[in-house]
């Protein structure tokens, strides 16, 4: 399975935070897919499946066969009793009409996919991720597991595997199961290289992709000033301080700090690709022109010596 080095997160585009429009939801796409991104991730806990449903809205007029789709399993999507007038209160600006089951059964995986392709409006996605697990291992590996091994020998998913904000439970999958691909979110940044102690050796060495989410950890690498929050929470003081010695270090390079952000995953060998999320064409185009420029070796080799990165 090809995967493009960098991918297109669909996150924002179930209005995680705030909310966009369909049209500007559309152009995001429709920008990636004309930078050269073949590889888009979305998830039903993304605005209660409005991601998906953008996204698939979006792709409908693409060759299937020239992108690769991945989405999850975990949180299956059932009718709230809130009320019309409730908002989503897991960060997504979209109406609670729906609400979120955690589900790794094996008849909850098949009934997540199935959800999502009638969503998606396609007739097969191509990787499927374990979503968040963190509370859920043992459903999660004697049920959704098999569950999806057993659809990727029946052809249903061409790869399977585990999406985490955490590193420990995907090395343990790694060791434990038999996965094509991870997805590891925030932990192998500028800002925390935590995954790449254990988790990215394991892989390499078991032939699993990892695929890097999260790489601007939520927005605090987004921009050369750094700002904003850092896993989803406002940012501590301590790493907003670590973030600007990185950007001072960048900027002796004439490099920014976003697009160091986004090079530094691809240094190590198991990683497949980097998957930035964006919600406007314009974050697209920003991010696909960062990622053209090239990175001069001299900055990691400064920002080791400076104690920035392990």
């Amino acid at each position: 399975m090809d995967l493009s080095r960098y991918g297109f997160g669909a996150a924002p585009i179930g209005n995680l935070f705030t909310a966009v429009d369909d049209a500007t939801a559309r152009a995001a796409v429709d920008a990636a897919y004309d930078a050269g991104i073949r590889l888009f991730d979305t998830a039903p806990h993304y605005g209660l499946g409005l991601s998906e449903r953008r996204l698939g809205a979006a792709l409908a007029g693409r060759p299937r066969d020239s992108y690769t789709l991945s989405t999850k399993v975990g949180r299956l999507l059932v009718p709230s009793t809130r009320g019309s007038a409730a908002r989503d209160d897991e960060g997504f600006d979209v109406p609670a009409d729906l609400r979120r089951v955690r589900d790794y059964s094996r008849e909850g995986v098949r009934r997540s996919l199935e959800e999502s392709l009638e969503r998606l409006g396609l007739d097969r996605v191509d990787i499927a991720l374990i979503h968040d697990p963190d509370d859920h291992w043992e459903q999660a590996v004697s049920e959704a597991y098999p569950a999806l091994a057993e659809l990727r020998a029946q052809g249903v998913v061409t790869a399977i595997g585990a999406g985490m904000n955490q590193w420990e439970m995907l090395a343990r999958f790694v060791r434990e199961t038999d996965l094509d691909v991870v997805m590891l979110a925030g932990r192998h940044t500028l800002l925390d290289q935590s995954g790449a102690r254990e988790l990215l050796p394991l892989c390499g060495e078991r032939g699993v992709r990892v695929l890097a989410a999260g790489v601007f950890n939520s927005g605090l690498l987004a921009t050369h000033e750094p700002s904003g929050t850092y896993d989803y929470a406002p940012a501590p003081g301590s790493l907003l301080a670590r973030a600007r010695e990185i950007a001072a270090v960048c900027e002796r390079h004439g490099v920014t700090l976003p697009q160091a952000a986004l090079a530094f995953p691809l240094r190590h060998p198991a990683v497949a690709s980097v998957v930035a999320g964006a919600r406007s064409a314009a974050e697209v185009t920003r991010n696909a022109a960062l990622a053209a420029r090239p990175v001069p070796g001299e900055l990691w080799s400064d920002l080791a010596a400076e104690g920035l990165i392990s």
